[in-house]
């Protein structure tokens, strides 16, 4: 599978690229050529609100209906960029989502992103559309997560504080961006995978029926 902005035709790679009515359009030489325009979900939220236990679980659950991606395994040197909201790292994962949906199954990405870093991206039309549910907790609950994980994880309290900032910025702005919140706190892992198996099973009939009034 070609990285989804260049085209197959002349070669040419976009930057910006366009997706119409099923068909990827080349501006350069107006090819055409079918393009799989799938939702993604990104299942976020601070650190310690459970993203990693949950993803595993979502893997089993979801066989065979989406694929299941943990966003940290790109974090790597070249992708580390320092620029807010870390674009090159997010236009990677957009790029590698757009090219795993061409096989025709959905993509789950596990890590902490929010809208803005998202929807901004040029990447952003190769998706129908991005749906985001953000896993967060109590602040006290939180703390002792991120104390309790293994030292070379480097949770030290300077960046603890720091996630309990995002923690509660993410609860106060969430319907503002369109984020589904749900609190961990005191749900069991179970509960946890079932209200996350739920909302994106929803969200994937959702779209099928929309498609199919577009087709």
């Amino acid at each position: 599978m070609l990285d989804p902005r260049i085209c197959p035709a002349c070669k040419e790679l976009e930057r910006r690229p366009v997706v119409e009515h099923g068909k990827r359009v080349c501006e350069t030489c107006d090819h055409r050529w079918s393009f799989r325009h799938l939702p993604l979900f990104a299942l976020t939220g601070p650190s310690g609100a459970g993203k990693s236990t949950v993803g595993p679980a979502l893997v089993e659950r979801l066989a065979g209906q989406v694929i299941v991606f943990e966003q940290d395994v790109l974090w790597v040197a070249g992708l580390r960029d320092d620029v807010e909201g870390h674009p090159r790292f997010r236009s990677a994962w957009l790029r590698m989502a757009a090219m795993t949906h061409q096989n025709g199954r959905p993509v789950v990405l596990c890590g902490t992103v929010v809208p803005p870093e998202f929807e901004r991206l040029p990447e952003r039309a190769l998706f129908s559309d991005i749906h985001y549910l953000a896993l967060v907790a109590d602040p006290d609950v939180l703390t002792n997560r991120l104390r309790a994980r293994p030292a070379w994880r480097e949770w030290d309290e300077p960046r603890i504080a720091e996630m309990l900032e995002f923690n509660d910025w993410l609860q106060r702005n969430a319907a503002s961006m369109g984020v589904s919140l749900f609190d961990t706190t005191n749900a069991t892992l179970d509960a946890t995978v079932d209200h996350a198996a739920d909302w994106i099973r929803a969200r994937l009939r959702s779209d099928e029926v929309a498609w199919d009034a577009v087709t």
